[in-house]
């Protein structure tokens, strides 16, 4: 679609609704009109609207002063991961990972600059990082992020690379894009993407991608772990193979 046309299909309306709704899930103890409006840059009878809105529509709720998000989010979320069914076939695979390894197994799709995780069984070990379903971490810095933006049309990977925000996380964080793309690239040539405390000091993780019949990238797969467990090389020689062997059944799924 050209420019012309996407402008034209474009319902800035339902964007800005989109984004306040975001807002308040970053806020769960509740959001001011004053407050909402400093936050996504309107006015404070624009802000007053989408929260009114949003609250009529029983996706909000007021007390006082105060906005936030209703349950009837969660429902619509619970009803788009039961009804995607790779997940449900992908599950006991991943338990198996988890328990073979001890550690926990994880599973994203690409939003945005983001993953999103839709699947997850943790491990028996305590990492930091607080991760469940519908968590997002930044793609970058991830090796689920990696493996998913190795499958974007070159395009869609050049804009990435030349939009996205890229932080420092950790001293081992790669931020220079050039160096980036490499990693990228390299993930793709391999199938598979290390990261090495780029998120979070002590941790490390493999990921995976999951491909659909046609070889298109649709998901990804991980094991994260603490950086004392297992070495970059351990990884790959005791991790990888546990990966790709559930990969290969979740898989199986398309051909269904």
């Amino acid at each position: 679609m050209d420019d012309e046309g996407a402008s034209h299909d474009h319902v800035g309306s339902l964007e800005r609704g989109l984004l306040v709704m975001e807002i308040l899930a970053k806020h769960p103890a509740g959001m001011t009109l004053t407050e909402m409006a400093e936050v996504a840059g309107l006015t404070r009878a624009g802000a007053r609207r989408f929260l009114l809105t949003l609250a009529t529509a029983g996706y909000a709720t007021q007390s006082g002063r105060l906005f936030s998000l209703s349950p009837r989010l969660l429902s619509i979320a619970r009803t788009w991961l039961g009804g995607a069914s790779l997940w449900t076939f992908a599950a006991p695979n991943m338990r198996q990972v988890a328990t073979l390894l001890n550690e926990a197994c994880s599973a994203a799709i690409l939003s945005g600059e983001d993953v999103v995780y839709v699947a997850r069984v943790p491990g028996r070990r305590i990492l930091s990082v607080s991760l469940d379903i519908g968590t997002r971490l930044p793609a970058y810095c991830t090796s689920m992020g990696r493996v998913l933006l190795s499958g974007l049309p070159p395009g869609d990977l050049e804009t990435f690379l030349r939009q996205a925000t890229i932080d420092k996380r950790t001293p081992k964080t790669i931020v220079e894009r050039p160096l980036l793309a490499d990693a990228i690239r390299r993930a793709k040539v391999d199938g598979f993407a290390i990261l090495d405390e780029e998120l979070e000091l002590g941790l490390r993780s493999i990921a995976v991608p999951i491909n659909d019949r046609t070889g298109r990238i649709v998901a990804a797969i991980n094991v994260s772990t603490q950086s004392a467990r297992f070495t970059v090389a351990e990884m790959r020689e005791k991790i990888l193979p546990v990966l790709l062997d559930a990969k290969q059944r979740i898989e199986e799924f398309f051909l269904v």
